[in-house]
Order: structure tokens, then sequence, then C-alpha cells
């Protein structure tokens, strides 16, 4: 006969009562929802990291790609030609053959024109003022924003992670009740605010030195790699405080 270990909830997880418990209950679901339409459920579900849970949860080779493309082409064009128009304009090309390619396939589009929406936006920016730097703006204000709210949840006692995984692995909030599972999700929103501010220290100063090459690369390096090492490092925290063997069905 299988039986599931119920949550341990104690005093600190009023949450289904007072109105801070609701707000967060509804944003972790959503957060959990989203993340297990991206692929890191898969990541957080596996008994053991795989590489094509990883892979899914990093949206897979064709996320990766377009995740990537657009910023290599800026990058190559911009080494060769110093153009901004030509650079940002190719860019925004192939983020829009990438959308294209979705729509006529029947396949989920919410990366590929999130991705169009800000290759487009930046470009337009960066058109703007002339500058290829600015072409790196809207992400160095969106680092700025991810770590901030990170930074708050944290001070406030209401890790954003720890909504997402809570929910992911069936435990809802009642990870806030338990001291280890609660320093462990304060640990692991704060890894990935580490992220956001890792980039905003290393592309601030080159943005302000007018280094779009150096920038481009940054971006590059410090995108879907980071993100994935940050994933499995994710995953070893999640299974340290939620093992197989008590918080999943026992035969």
């Amino acid at each position: 006969m299988s039986q599931t270990q119920e949550p341990h909830r104690d005093k600190n997880d009023s949450n289904s009562g007072d109105a801070n418990g609701s707000v967060a209950g509804a944003i972790g679901q959503g957060l959990a929802a989203a993340a297990q339409r991206s692929g890191l459920g898969d990541v957080a579900s596996q008994d053991r990291p795989t590489g094509r849970a990883l892979l899914a949860g990093m949206g897979g080779v064709r996320g990766l790609v377009e995740t990537i493309l657009p910023g290599f082409v800026f990058l190559l064009l911009y080494a060769f030609t110093a153009s901004v128009p030509i650079s940002v304009g190719a860019s925004v090309g192939v983020a829009l053959l990438f959308t294209i390619a979705r729509i006529i396939g029947h396949t989920p589009v919410t990366q590929a024109v999130a991705g169009l929406i800000g290759v487009a936006a930046s470009a337009v920016l960066s058109l703007v003022t002339g500058r290829g730097e600015d072409n790196f703006v809207l992400g160095l204000y969106t680092n700025g924003a991810y770590a901030v709210v990170l930074l708050v949840s944290i001070l406030i006692g209401w890790p954003v992670i720890g909504l997402a995984v809570g929910y992911l692995m069936g435990d809802g909030l009642a990870w806030r009740g338990t001291r280890s599972k609660f320093r462990a999700m304060q640990v692991l929103t704060l890894c990935w605010m580490g992220l956001f501010v890792a980039r905003l220290v290393v592309q601030l100063p080159l943005y302000f030195a007018g280094n779009v090459e150096g920038l481009a690369i940054a971006k590059l390096i410090m995108g879907p790699p980071l993100y994935g090492l940050l994933l499995l490092v994710s995953w070893l925290i999640v299974r340290a405080v939620y093992r197989p063997s008590a918080a999943a069905v026992v035969e």
C-alpha cells in the first residue's frame, strides 16, 4: 500500500488563514506551474540530475539556440562592422525567424515571442541612442530587478524560490514550518540572487566603458552556462531537504 508523508506544519505555517499566506500561496502556485511548463519541474522531480532533464529545464536544444543565436549574431557582426543598425537588425531578424518558425510549426511560441520582444526593445533603444552598449541596458535593468525582488523576499521571510519549490514538491507552504527546509530555501533564493548580482558586477563596468564586444561575450557566457550550473545546484539543495525516501511514495 502506498503511503505519502504529510507535510510538517506548526504555528509558523498558518498560511491557509492569513492574507500573507493566501497571496504567497497564489504566487507559489503560479511560479510552480510556470516552472513545470518550462521543464524545471522535470529537474526537481528526478532522483538523479540527468542531462536530458537539465537540458529540458534550460528550454531544450531549440530553446538554447533561440536564446544564444541572436546575441551571437550581434557579437559577430558588430566585431566585423562596428555598425549598430546592421548588428541589431540582424539579431532581431534571427529572433523573428525563430518566432515565425514556431508559429508555422504550431509549437509553443511563448519563449520565442518573449525573446523577440526583448531583442527588439533592446535594438530600438540602441538605434535611438546610436550606442552599441545600449543594446544591453534592458538586460541590466532586468537583472537588477530580479536581484532586488529576490533579496526582498529573503528579508521578509518568503523566499521566492522556496514558494516555487514547495509547490513543485507537493509541500505547499509547509516548508516554512521546518527549520531545515526554510533555511535551504533561503540559501537557494540567495544563490539565484547571486546569479543576477554577478551579471551586474561583470557587465556594468563593461557598459560604462563602452565595451560592446565584452558585453556581448559576458552575456553569452553568463547566460545559459551559468543558468544550467545553477539548476544543478538547485537540484542538489532541493534533494538535500526533500529526500526521495521521505517525499516520495513508498511501496
